[in-house]
């Protein structure tokens, strides 16, 4: 008998394959989707299938502030490109991935509590981004794209950034899962068997820069941690454990995505908001009493096994 599980996951697979279906038919039909619509969905089921399971780790490790502050100093990265005419998703990543590194030295140095220095960072980069940008007035930026996104201007080239670089932190986190993993459940017996979870947590670290990197443009600056954290969020509710969490979390991030950019032509609302709002519609139904859980959450079970 297949388990509840399974069930939800071969449901949750069918209903993205329709979705698919039902935007390549649509795209055939009117010529205008294929100049943006097509262009957006590709690119934002591309991030949606990386950040389901970067979303589960920031869930399980409680670092839902830390990828604010990731994404905010993705504007002084934006800032910066300007002033030095720099590419921009390489400038942004250099910058993400600057202050995951202080941020990590400053949390062993116990100077401040991780709480004070993560809104240091996060609210201290935000605002010489904007302070910088607004020195440079012979440049016109269109702040709002950058804070709330515009997937629905993205570029071929942009797509294959995207998929590329969602391609390479896949990968990445296939190869890390098992550290990560071990060093989120029990970080002491994870250094006693010799899995370093200092160094994964690096690494994890700069896995986020590249995905606030290759996000920016999608859901914007602002919005970035709720494409991260609804998803995952919501996929707790159902998987047991943590593979079957981030399975459910990339999916259910990919019709969160097409339900938004549906939504947004429909009714002509922000693309990037409108990802996140089917995000969160997503999760409210999961509450509901009459949808039931597999299991556990995923990670906990595990946590309360050892």
């Amino acid at each position: 008998m297949p388990t509840t599980a399974t069930t939800i996951m071969n449901m949750t697979i069918m209903v993205t394959i329709m979705a698919m279906i039902t935007i390549m038919t649509t795209a055939r039909e009117n010529a205008m989707f294929d100049d943006f619509f097509l262009r957006a969905v590709v690119a934002g089921v591309g991030l949606a299938l990386t950040t389901g399971p970067l979303g589960c780790f920031i869930i399980w490790r409680r670092m839902a502030y830390f990828g604010d502050t990731i994404s905010h100093s993705a504007l002084l990265g934006v800032a910066l490109s300007l002033l030095f005419q720099l590419n921009l998703t390489l400038s942004v990543f250099a910058v993400a991935a600057l202050v995951s590194i202080l941020l990590l030295f400053l949390q062993r140095r116990q100077a401040l509590s991780a709480d004070a220095l993560l809104g240091i960072l996060s609210h201290a980069t935000l605002a010489i981004g904007l302070v910088i940008v607004a020195f440079m007035s012979w440049v016109r930026i269109d702040l709002i794209a950058f804070l709330f996104g515009d997937i629905l201007a993205v570029t071929q080239s942009d797509i294959a950034v995207i998929w590329g670089g969602g391609i390479f932190v896949l990968a990445a986190i296939a190869w890390l899962w098992r550290p990560l993993l071990a060093s989120t459940v029990n970080p002491e017996l994870a250094e006693a068997e010799g899995l370093r979870p200092e160094r994964a947590r690096l690494f994890f670290m700069l896995l986020m820069a590249v995905v606030i990197a290759i996000a920016m443009k999608i859901v914007g600056i602002l919005l970035i941690t709720a494409l991260l954290i609804i998803p995952a969020a919501t996929a707790r509710r159902f998987a047991a454990t943590p593979e079957t969490m981030a399975i459910f979390a990339s999916l259910l991030g990919a019709i969160a995505v097409v339900g938004g950019l549906f939504g947004s032509l429909r009714y002509d609302t922000p693309s990037g908001p409108s990802i996140v709002v089917a995000a969160l519609v997503l999760f409210i139904i999961s509450l509901l009493p009459l949808v039931r859980r597999s299991g556990t959450p995923a990670a906990q079970q595990r946590g309360q096994s050892s």
